[in-house]
């Protein structure tokens, strides 16, 4: 049975209390007044629970010092741009009859993954374009990569040939295509503080 306090909207509990009504009562509970309802209900004490570890990580997030970094949308919005992009695909050579194909995002996964094992390096955008094809069959491809490298009171004059040396290989031992041509960009750096 619901309280008259409870909205038609509201979510009902197996318990039949409103969410409601827990969470205008959290507090209240919280602090030792709880109803002959609440002190002894799963239900009630499950969604208590649940929505005190959201306001605590709702929390976290509001007084968080850090803000977020300034790119964030925009490397929220290339993955999703990235899952339209997926129908465009790469043809892989192969001993059998038939082919075998693999999207351009994938090969995409693939570099930043490479690039991101180079320590204080991580991968942002990733760009694949087939420009051809080699006479043994194998797709030529040209990629462009933008990286973030963190600073530790060093330079960056080192990195750039790990990425390249690191992403040419994944290309060719892991996509199977040949690397005509890579551009890495730096076009972040990043401090991390301890925590």
């Amino acid at each position: 049975m619901t309280n008259a306090t409870d909205t038609d909207e509201d979510y009902l509990l197996p318990c039949g209390r409103g969410m409601e009504q827990v969470w205008r009562r959290l507090d209240a509970v919280r602090l030792g007044n709880a109803d002959a309802h609440e002190s002894r209900c799963a239900d009630c004490r499950a969604a208590r629970e649940s929505l005190l570890a959201l306001r605590t990580a709702t929390q976290e997030l509001i007084t968080e010092p850090d803000p977020p970094p300034p790119d964030l949308f925009g490397r929220i919005m290339s993955v999703v741009r990235a899952e339209v992009r997926r129908g465009q695909t790469l043809e892989l050579p192969t001993a059998h009859a038939g082919s075998v194909q693999v999207s351009e995002q994938a090969v995409a996964a693939v570099v930043r993954f490479a690039a991101d094992t180079v320590p204080g390096v991580r991968a942002r955008r990733c760009r694949i374009r087939s420009v051809g094809t080699a006479p043994d069959g194998e797709n030529i491809v040209e990629i462009s990569i933008a990286i973030a490298v963190r600073m530790r009171g060093g330079s960056v004059e080192g990195i750039v040939p790990q990425v390249r040396g690191r992403v040419a290989t994944a290309v060719a031992a892991r996509a199977g295509l040949l690397l005509g041509r890579l551009d890495v960009t730096v076009a972040d750096v990043y401090q991390e503080r301890d925590r």
